[in-house]
């Protein structure tokens, strides 16, 4: 069972919500919010402009098409990804955009792809990133409490993160579509964090502990969160780091997560280890080995 947590509670340090967290997040790996800080009209408004952007002609979004940067930037057409190397590239499409460090050469920091059209997608993006930026931040630092780390520490290896927001684009899945064929393949996201809003439409499956599926869907609203494979080592294992995926359906889905990472340098190895993996270092050998265009490097 996915737990269902009040935000507002759990950031007010609330006994049971922060109970409830602790016990999904090492459990379950993924936990629902409800009654969170971000409006549910910001997040119509995002989901809109994604929307009007993916129905943009092949021709039109190749303008920003990452497949042509050395980064993770802009848009990236169908089968520009491949998440598990034993699947078919995953059919969906994706737009990303994120975190920008003026002069730096490192590509988890790459400056931003926009669009022309449509007009105002470039400012209700920016907008929403930065509201959902602020978000995690205070998240991640209640859950690092949850567990028992220091939420200071934490908070302070997140000043220039590596974070990453994503339109995702999943069609019906198309007639040809076989056994390795999927909107997004199983997988473990890379980095600390997902703050993921959703359609409110199915797909999204976890994998649970024993074998098989949980579909878990949330409105537009609410929040799926769940963790990735740099948090959980950094945390010994207190948070865990579980496999998805989307298979597709009859219905076309859109969600948006946002990726929320540290800074390059932070040393993500398990504390006590006497281990130095900076953040920039494990983030970028998985994107290199997921992106179509980038594998080249890998």
């Amino acid at each position: 069972m996915i737990p269902r947590v009040d935000a507002e509670r759990l950031l007010a340090g609330d006994a049971e919500a922060v109970d409830i967290v602790r016990d999904g997040a090492r459990e379950v790996g993924f936990f629902t919010l409800f009654n969170t800080p971000i409006p549910k009209s910001d997040l119509q408004e995002v989901f809109a402009a994604y929307g009007a952007f993916f129905a943009l002609t092949a021709e039109q979004k190749d303008a920003v098409n990452m497949a042509r940067t050395g980064s993770n930037r802009g848009w990236g057409a169908p089968g520009s990804e491949q998440v598990d190397p034993d699947a078919n590239p995953d059919y969906k499409q994706v737009f990303d955009c994120g975190f920008e460090v003026e002069g730096s050469d490192l590509p988890a920091y790459a400056p931003n792809l926009w669009p022309e059209e449509p007009a105002e997608f470039r400012v209700i993006v920016e907008n929403y990133y930065a509201r959902a930026l602020a978000f995690s931040g205070d998240l991640l630092a209640a859950i690092a409490g949850a567990i028992g780390e220091d939420a200071t520490y934490f908070r302070e290896q997140f000043d220039e993160p590596m974070a990453l927001l994503r339109g995702n684009y999943y069609p019906q899945r198309p007639a040809w579509a076989g056994a390795k064929d999927f909107g997004i393949a199983t997988h473990t996201d890379y980095g600390c964090l997902t703050l993921l809003a959703m359609d409110g439409t199915p797909g999204l499956e976890v994998r649970k502990r024993g074998g098989g599926w949980i579909p878990v869907t949330a409105p537009v609203g609410e929040f799926v969160i769940n963790f990735g494979e740099m948090l959980e080592m950094w945390t010994q294992g207190r948070v865990v780091a579980t496999p998805h995926r989307v298979v597709g359906g009859n219905a076309e889905r859109m969600s948006i997560p946002l990726f929320y990472n540290p800074n390059a340098d932070a040393n993500v190895a398990p504390a006590g280890s006497g281990q130095t993996i900076r953040a920039v270092e494990h983030l970028q050998k998985r994107f290199d080995e997921t992106y179509i265009h980038l594998q080249d490097k890998s």
